[in-house]
């Protein structure tokens, strides 16, 4: 007995519909952070981050399989995921243009592998890159979390093509 259901074999919806439905989902807004070989940084804005493991401590994001920073992010050993904090807007939007160094006037602070860690933050976690996966037409990225710490507090969000923030404490 077959019980496989069979895939549609066409789609009711075009990439604009499917944009505008996921807006709906209210997602966390995350600064993904690296440092290279000469010592500079970059780093990115990503909302698609999420846990994967408590054991061991996993946790995901996704780049666009176009991107610049893909041969970065895929060749660096570690990187931190900087989950904003409400009134951090800025700095979402700063990571999230082509600027040639979104660090100038940044505060921030180095992990124990050399990583910028953006000061102010609800959460921040220092993976090592563990693996990743193509996928569509990004990237996912899995890595292994080796440190973190998080600053309760209410963070930033992205809805509907907005930022708002988590209801205060």
């Amino acid at each position: 007995m077959n019980t496989r259901s069979p895939r549609a074999t066409i789609r009711g919806f075009d990439s604009t519909h499917f944009r505008h439905a996921l807006s709906q989902f209210a997602t966390g807004v995350t600064v993904i952070t690296t440092r290279l070989v000469d010592g500079s940084f970059r780093g990115l804005t990503a909302s698609s981050f999420n846990s994967v493991s408590l054991d061991p401590p996993l946790v995901l994001w996704s780049l666009g399989a176009g991107g610049a920073s893909l041969p970065i992010f895929s060749g660096n050993s570690h990187y931190v995921i900087n989950v904003l904090a409400a009134g951090q807007e800025e700095l979402a939007m700063r990571f999230s243009r082509r600027n040639p160094d979104p660090f100038e006037g940044a505060d921030y602070e180095l992990s124990r592998t050399g990583q910028p860690i953006l000061k102010g933050v609800s959460a921040w976690f220092e993976c090592h890159n563990r693996s990743r996966y193509p996928e569509g037409d990004h990237v996912i990225f899995v890595g292994e979390v080796e440190e973190c710490q998080f600053h309760p507090q209410p963070s930033l969000l992205f809805h509907a093509g907005r930022f708002g923030c988590t209801p205060g404490r």
